[in-house]
């Protein structure tokens, strides 16, 4: 891939855009903010404004609203033969861009499965992405040329290339990202209620279960939003698992003792599914990562 451009340079766009200079590519960086671009100038990460001819791809690292609109726009601008963008969400944005009249041909829709609970381009690594899943969600109009070189752009940045059906995409990541956050927000919310002592009782376990908390709340408002359906139904499970283990609790704290052994017993549910749950998360293997249900590489 001789030449590229990333449009959008926060954490992920500077990222990327840090990986490819890694390899030898030197990306032109273009975003809304010029000061944002001189900053991911600044760490090395290409030159700032848009090359005098179109680039082989264009990285659209810009929120899932926003992707539709700015592959329009960059499309008519001729920046790139080809363009990926690095959303998290995919199947609203696809259709979006359809309904604007984008050339969806020479379009394929990317995500790569890694970030910080920090933003904006200060927080970037050259190495985010190393061994991590990078999701690719051609359609069945989308050029091989287009795909190919989606493909490449993650093989550079280190990770390894999923390729996944849009809705299959967005339901995947209300389980296994959208719908957590929520959970450790909501978390870290009853720490409003706690006082100092309590708090300076605070331990790596609460840290490690609310750390992305810390994460933007208005991107991560625009993200939930653009996959509302999907967490909303995980969500709803995941309400019904809590109240169960509430009924449990009370059932542990009041009435006769057969009530204390059936709560015993649904709380020791809970805890065993979770342990199970929990050694369902595929572990990293040397070289990639072993992947259930998806097909790396293919």
């Amino acid at each position: 891939m001789p030449s590229a451009a990333v449009v959008g340079t926060g954490l992920i766009g500077t990222s990327i855009a840090l990986a490819l200079r890694g390899r030898g590519v030197t990306p032109y960086l273009l975003d809304r903010n010029p000061e944002a671009a001189r900053t991911a100038a600044g760490l090395g990460a290409g030159v700032v404004g848009a090359p005098r001819t179109p680039v082989d791809l264009a990285v659209l690292a810009v929120p899932p609203q926003h992707v539709a609109a700015t592959l329009h726009e960059y499309q008519l601008l001729g920046l790139a033969d080809d363009f990926t963008d690095v959303a998290s969400v995919k199947a609203r944005p696809q259709e979006e861009a359809a309904e604007l009249g984008c050339d969806l041909t020479r379009f394929v829709g990317g995500h790569p499965m890694a970030g910080r609970e920090q933003s904006g381009p200060l927080a970037a690594q050259g190495d985010l992405f190393h061994g991590k899943p990078w999701v690719l969600t051609p359609h069945a109009g989308s050029l091989p040329r287009t795909l190919g070189r989606a493909r490449e752009l993650a093989e550079l940045c280190g990770a390894v290339p999923v390729v996944m059906g849009h809705a299959e995409h967005d339901r995947a990541v209300a389980l296994t990202s959208h719908t957590p956050h929520l959970v450790a927000s909501l978390l870290a919310t009853r720490l409003l209620h706690g006082d100092d002592t309590q708090l300076r009782l605070a331990g790596q376990g609460l840290r490690d279960a609310t750390r992305i908390a810390g994460g933007d709340a208005e991107l991560w408002t625009e993200i939930i939003a653009a996959n509302a359906p999907a967490v909303a139904e995980v969500l709803a499970e995941f309400a019904l698992d809590l109240h169960e283990v509430v009924d449990a609790l009370r059932d542990l704290g009041a009435g006769p003792p057969e009530r204390h052994r059936a709560g015993r017993a649904h709380l020791t549910t809970a805890l065993a599914r979770g342990v199970q749950g929990r050694a369902r998360i595929p572990a990293r293997a040397a070289g990639g990562l072993r992947l259930s249900g998806v097909a790396a590489g293919s």
